[in-house]
């Protein structure tokens, strides 16, 4: 399947080996927030580990939420044609995902929520069409981060991103979760939460048995 071209500004690290494809899915309001300074450092340290990346901002899309269409496409895609589209075919392509947001009422965003909610199209034909492709897989990481220190939080976002991923045939592979950050920003000074990015990023820079080639 092959989708729209130059969706997204891409960092290449020049190497004669094949690469793999970080996509990196910013999924906070707020920019230069701790959720996606995180997510940069992972990306910074997945190129340095020679992957290919890519980052998108959620909230720079116009999409609607899942409209529980009654006339559905069998091929997995979604009819409405919006900037849904875009990271649709952005996930599909790229070998690592890391999904990267706050919590907000003891949950994941309403921006990420209504990411996966679009994906409905595509449960329905992996688990009732069939029709997917299930020989390959990818790998995943979820950063999190909230200004509170209840680890039920964390639970229960890691419990829907897990479900998203599994739909989408993702290992979910590694989550950095990082506590009480009340501040824009803060987590600069957490060098642990930091440190975990980048590992999650060289770690989903390598290439694992399984993806695609």
């Amino acid at each position: 399947m092959s989708g729209p071209k130059n969706l997204f500004s891409r960092v290449y690290r020049k190497t004669p080996q094949k690469q793999v494809q970080v996509l990196g899915v910013m999924t906070s309001p707020r920019k230069c927030g701790n959720s996606d300074i995180l997510l940069d450092a992972a990306l910074a340290a997945a190129r340095d580990n020679g992957a290919i990346t890519e980052k998108v901002v959620v909230n720079d899309l116009a999409f609607v939420p899942c409209q529980a269409c009654v006339q559905v496409r069998d091929d997995g895609r979604c009819i409405i044609d919006d900037d849904f589209q875009k990271i649709y075919y952005a996930v599909l392509k790229a070998d690592s995902i890391i999904v990267a947001g706050p919590i907000y009422f003891g949950s994941v965003s309403a921006q990420l929520k209504m990411l996966i909610d679009r994906f409905q199209c595509y449960w329905r034909a992996k688990y009732v069409l069939k029709t997917t492709d299930e020989s390959m897989t990818k790998q995943g990481g979820f950063i999190c981060v909230q200004g509170s220190s209840k680890n039920k939080f964390f639970e229960n976002a890691s419990a829907i991103v897990k479900n998203f991923f599994a739909t989408l045939n993702i290992e979910y592979s590694r989550e950095v979760f990082c506590f009480s950050l009340e501040g824009k920003g803060i987590v600069k000074k957490e060098t642990d939460c930091i440190e975990k990015a980048q590992a999650m990023g060289a770690e989903l820079a390598q290439p694992k048995l399984g993806l695609k080639t």
